[in-house]
This record gives C-alpha cells, structure tokens and sequence, in this order.
C-alpha cells in the first residue's frame, strides 16, 4: 500500500515534475508523468484484485508504475513495465527501489514495438502512456495479451485529441470492446475486453 516510503519518492517525483515543467523543459527531457489523481485513480483499478498482472507501456521514470506496484503490492500480482529511454530506465530502477516496490514490478528495456510481441504473458489491466502516434499500433500488440474482461486504460486521450480522437472513436465502436473516455486529467480512455 502507500507506506511512508512510497509516498516519499511520488512526493519528490512531484516536485521534480513540476520544476522541469516550470523550467520549460522539452517534453523529450521531462518525466512526462500522469498527474497524481490519475496514479491514484489506477492505484484504485488494481489494489482490489488479487493476483493482478499489469502491463505498462511507457514507464518513464517509474511514476505511475510506483502507483501500480502500491496496488498490487496490496492483494498480488505484478508490474510488467516497458521503457526505451536509457537515462528514464536508469531513474525507473532507482526510484522503484527506493520505494520498496522493486520486487513487484520488472522493467523490460528498448522499442515497445519490438519488446511486446516477444512476450509471453497474459494481463489483467494494459496502461497505455506512450508516444501518441504509437497508441494504435501498440493497441494492437497488446490486445493479443488480454483475456475477455482484461482492461486497457490509455493516457492523454483528451489533451492530445487531435491525434488520439482516432483512437478513441476506433475503441468505442469496436464490438468486442466496451470503451468510455474518463475526463480525468488529461482524459483516460478504459477499454474493457468482451471477447
């Protein structure tokens, strides 16, 4: 659950967003993390399931995966997180570790395009949260992963509308999903898997 420990690094990840952020920081260079109602949103998704498999892709420097490992610390299960930028897989590592939740969650290194197609995993929740003009094709390789009520939750959907509009509407209209946009934060798109 969210010990002194793990409050202490999403604490000081906050600050250190909101410092990169008021800097002026290319997006390239920021931790890109999710805002925090939204980590407590998926802390809340996964804490009341045992046993609960999770794949993340797009880890940045652990943020939302360190939200994640809390709640699946709590009944269960795994963070199976995916991250290509060497200097966010560096701090990932570090911050899982020194909130405690590194033997929850794994870390697998380089182009998610390449990384997902080779494992051979099933998942209860997808977390959705990297490049925007990636979403449908990672979509894709990650629908292979999931059973029927297995859900994909996708990041940004709102704030990058222009480019995940597409995305949205491609989830609502598939039958073998039932999709919803959240307007949390910058707006979640939860997919939930019928068949």
């Amino acid at each position: 659950m969210l010990d002194d420990r793990v409050r202490a690094v999403l604490d000081r990840l906050e600050r250190e967003d909101a410092d990169e952020r008021a800097r002026g920081l290319p997006a390239a260079e920021r931790a890109r993390q999710v805002e925090p109602t939204t980590g407590r949103f998926l802390f809340s998704l996964v804490a009341p399931q045992a046993d609960c498999e999770v794949l993340e892709i797009g880890g940045s420097r652990g943020y939302s995966t360190i939200w994640i490992a809390a709640g699946v610390r709590h009944l269960g299960g795994r963070v199976l997180s995916l991250e290509q930028d060497p200097r966010k897989t560096t701090a990932w590592r570090a911050n899982l570790a020194e909130a405690g939740l590194d033997g929850c969650a794994d870390l697998i290194e380089g182009d998610a395009h390449e990384t997902l197609p080779a494992i051979d995993d099933v998942f209860d929740l997808v977390f959705l949260d990297a490049e925007k003009d990636d979403y449908e094709q990672l979509f894709e390789l990650a629908r292979t992963k999931l059973e029927p009520g297995a859900l994909i939750v996708a990041d940004n959907v709102l704030s990058h509308s222009h480019t995940l509009g597409a995305y949205s509407r491609a989830r609502q209209a598939d039958a073998t999903l039932e999709s919803v946009t959240v307007p949390l934060d910058r707006g979640l798109e939860l997919s939930v898997v019928l068949r």
